[in-house]
């Protein structure tokens, strides 16, 4: 074990590896990474698995996170990628003695980061555990990923009381869970105070558009896409944002459709910072995204999101999201129902957000720095 010293106190330090792979990964763990390399106690790496490439490299960029480990991408299916990614793993786990592995949401970059430490006898810490649909083809594989990492986690950081309450559901003790909020919300502050992101926009501003979940490809994305286009010929001052995803089943019935529509503007993927900026100036959130319905209440934007179920039902019970599926008419209707009814909107925009005030990371070093302190002679002698 290595050793921190002071004037005050040698300090055992404990190797902490935080494992992503994808942008949603890397947004909601750096906040927590940068607090946690305060830790007089810790000596933090990060390990990247190559799930995302090119857009992942942006978004470590975007909040100053140099890997330490970068892992190569085996094939291009899922299969290949896991098959990959799990020897890999496997080398780095084994390379020296590892106290703690971070792993956030339900990518299967997390399972296997979570597996990988499981088979080697290091402890888990789950960011974001606790959230459920308990519907396992929605999202697919999310849902069943997320279980699985839950059978293997130590410490569960619930970031809602309803995810709480779901973990204790499945048997999970108490003291193994701790209820920090979201560190998503930590992850937006960050990016206001470091990149200068705020509302630039006047007027109404824009609606902005994401889709890319797997289960609303094919008819479902059609329909999406079609409503968006009878929406800016109903009203084609309107304004629409569309960052389209670069998976090529999304690419195409969204350019098939949406191109040459005027007041339509399709893009590439924004990084993070532009996509914040997306959010501040915006007036409606159209999405399936499970992220933007956590980030945009942060700035009072309504969403409409684009699926029958979903595993953050907190925004949608305090009134900032709601839920309407993917079918042409319901979405039409519905962002026209808004357009014309200023009480409506209001009660969605003023309803805050639920996921957090900002603290996640700071509670979360907190509670690991415990169970460190507690484990570690010298520092419990200190205390």
């Amino acid at each position: 074990m290595k050793y921190h010293t002071d004037s005050t106190l040698t300090t055992p330090m404990h190797n902490i590896l935080f494992v992503s792979g994808t942008r949603p990964e890397i947004i909601k763990l750096a906040p927590l990474y940068h607090a946690l390399r305060e830790a007089p106690w810790a000596n933090v790496q990060w390990l990247h698995t190559g799930q995302h490439a090119d857009m992942a490299t942006s978004m470590l960029a975007c909040f100053d996170v140099v890997p330490n480990i970068m892992l190569s991408r085996s094939g291009s299916s899922l299969l290949e990628f896991s098959t990959g990614c799990r020897q890999q793993l496997e080398q780095e786990m084994t390379k020296q003695k590892w106290a703690l592995v971070v792993v956030q949401g339900d990518t299967e970059s997390a399972f296997q980061g979570a597996l990988a430490a499981f088979y080697n006898d290091v402890p888990v810490a789950h960011i974001e555990a606790g959230l459920r649909t308990y519907n396992l083809s929605r999202p697919f594989p999310e849902e069943g990923l997320r279980q699985m990492i839950s059978r293997l986690a130590r410490f569960h950081f619930a970031p809602t009381e309803r995810a709480r309450i779901a973990l204790q559901n499945e048997g999970i003790a108490d003291e193994f869970i701790h209820m920090t909020g979201n560190t998503v919300i930590d992850a937006q502050q960050w990016t206001c105070a470091h990149r200068g992101v705020k509302r630039n926009m006047e007027g109404r501003g824009h609606l902005l558009v994401t889709v890319h979940r797997r289960e609303n490809w094919g008819h479902d994305l059609a329909e999406i896409c079609h409503a968006i286009a009878r929406i800016a010929a109903l009203q084609p001052d309107f304004q629409v944002l569309f960052p389209v995803h670069l998976n090529p089943v999304v690419q195409g019935p969204v350019s098939s459709i949406l191109k040459g529509i005027a007041n339509v503007k399709l893009t590439e993927p924004l990084d993070y910072t532009q996509m914040q900026q997306a959010l501040a100036d915006a007036w409606l959130v159209l999405t399936d995204s499970g992220g933007l319905q956590e980030e945009a209440p942060t700035f009072g934007v309504p969403v409409l999101v684009l699926r029958d179920e979903t595993e953050r039902p907190e925004a949608v019970d305090a009134g900032c999201a709601l839920l309407i599926g993917a079918e042409c008419d319901t979405i039409v209707n519905q962002v026209m129902r808004l357009s014309s009814d200023a009480a409506a909107y209001a009660r969605m925009s003023q309803a805050g957000n639920p996921f957090g005030n900002g603290t996640a990371s700071k509670q979360t070093v907190a509670v690991l720095g415990q169970h460190f302190q507690a484990s570690s002679p010298l520092l419990a002698e200190a205390a």
